[in-house]
């Protein structure tokens, strides 16, 4: 099965998504949940704090890139390098759900070194694949590195979207499944 790249039967494009990323979610990224796993945790946090479906939909979709260009544990160049899942993540979700949702997908490496250089505890609390590729992405912020994420438009929420990330790393945790997000999924998309 391949990433539905077709949005004109909505349903449709939202069931492909869904059975897509159960299929290739199966993968490990971090060294604790799948793909998938994470993905669900992180989209759950979201909806725990009764955000608005397109942040949820951000939170469910942010490594989106990781599945579209394969990157996972299995391969071995995995994390010999920065791959820029979030660019990739970023230019297909754009497509099909607009600047609310792609713009946070687009940031959140850039917010995860953000924080890191804004709070000296943040980098402590990162789970080791992500403390490897803070590293591979560039590490701490220059004062204008700082001063370019703030002014970003949907820097706010891509914080946001990587602080559910961070927490979204729970073995065997039980979230609902992708299906609980169609209705999300569907709002968002752009018409």
């Amino acid at each position: 099965m391949n990433l539905p790249h077709d949005a004109t039967n909505p349903e449709k494009f939202v069931a492909d998504l869904c059975a897509w990323i159960e299929q290739e979610g199966v993968s490990y990224y971090d060294e604790t949940v799948t793909q998938l796993d994470h993905a669900l945790q992180s989209a759950c946090l979201a909806k725990q704090e009764s955000v608005g479906s397109h942040q949820v939909v951000a939170a469910l979709l942010h490594d989106i890139g990781h599945l579209i260009i394969d990157e996972h544990s299995r391969r071995e160049d995995f994390l010999s390098h920065d791959a820029f899942h979030e660019k990739a993540g970023c230019l297909w979700a754009n497509r099909f759900f607009g600047d609310q949702i792609s713009e946070p997908i687009r940031l959140h490496v850039p917010a995860k070194r953000w924080l890191c250089t804004s709070d000296s505890d943040y980098y402590e609390g990162l789970s080791d694949s992500s403390k490897h590729s803070f590293r591979l992405q560039g590490g701490m912020m220059s004062s204008k590195e700082v001063a370019a994420f703030e002014a970003e438009p949907f820097s706010k929420e891509a914080v946001k979207l990587r602080l559910w990330d961070d927490r979204a790393k729970v073995t065997n945790k039980t979230v609902p499944a992708i299906s609980a997000y169609h209705s999300d999924l569907l709002s968002s998309l752009i018409r």
